[in-house]
């Protein structure tokens, strides 16, 4: 059986969607087999991230219904063709129209064909990202070094502890290391002072990401991008490889003015 991992932030806007598709990418170019499964349904946006927008004919709702096979409701990619796949969600239905249930046994189904199922999750913490969570086996949270977006994945850890989904790893998006440097910017070994999970990895703000998602092609294929480095090696880390991680600064504002509050000194 393969792997299930939910992509997920809780905070809108952090690069979930762009990192699972680029997860997609690096995996499949390592050879493994990947599905990518958006569960965001009413708000489809990984078709377009991956310039797959006009081959979508069915989508995951169909396929819980029983409209169409699983199979048929697959999208191939154009330019990886069958070691990537992408399972759509509906854009014009609601999220209660798919049952948690209905979702574990696509992904169930999925893991028999695939290496890896990857689900992009929903922002917020309703029905969408309970059928998503409760369907994967790890999870990947995504977070930016805000106060806002730590306070939300902390939130989501959480819920992810309770829903049992206990291999839980941290991705920290968007760090500038130059506002991080003059402590303008939470610096990655803040934020794990507060969330205490797994690092898996760190990308650094890059503008070609923004350039790369609005042609449907995925930062990783543009050698030159800062971040596609930085998503390499996170999945690398994913196959089980060890690669160093840079933090990109040490501790930050955040932490001194902690330590300056609460007179607490780190070793």
């Amino acid at each position: 059986m393969g792997r299930s991992i939910v992509v997920t932030s809780g905070k809108g806007g952090v690069g979930k969607t762009t990192l699972t598709a680029n997860l997609g990418y690096g995996l499949s170019l390592e050879g493994k087999k990947v599905v990518l499964v958006d569960t965001d349904i009413g708000l489809r946006n990984l078709d377009v991230i991956l310039g797959l927008e006009n081959r979508v004919v069915y989508d995951v709702v169909n396929v819980a219904e029983g409209t169409c096979e699983l199979q048929q409701a697959l999208v191939k990619d154009k330019r990886l063709g069958s070691s990537l796949f992408l399972l759509p969600a509906a854009q014009t239905r609601r999220k209660e129209d798919i049952s948690n249930d209905q979702l574990k046994q696509i992904v169930t189904a999925l893991k028999g064909a695939f290496d890896y199922v990857i689900l992009d999750c929903p922002a917020g913490i309703e029905h969408g990202f309970n059928n998503a969570v409760n369907s994967a086996d790890e999870a990947v949270v995504v977070v930016t070094p805000e106060v806002s977006s730590v306070r939300d994945a902390d939130r989501v850890i959480g819920l992810l502890e309770s829903a049992g989904v206990n291999d839980i790893s941290l991705v920290v998006n968007r760090i500038k290391p130059e506002m991080v440097s003059s402590g303008e910017m939470m610096s990655v070994e803040d934020v794990l002072d507060i969330l205490a999970v797994r690092l898996l990895g760190v990308i650094p703000e890059d503008r070609q990401v923004i350039v790369s998602t609005n042609k449907g092609e995925p930062i990783i294929l543009n050698e030159k991008s800062l971040a596609t480095s930085a998503i390499k090696a996170i999945v690398n880390r994913l196959e089980g490889r060890e690669v160093p991680i840079p933090t990109f600064g040490k501790r930050g504002f955040w932490a001194r003015l902690s330590d300056a509050i609460t007179g607490r000194r780190k070793q």
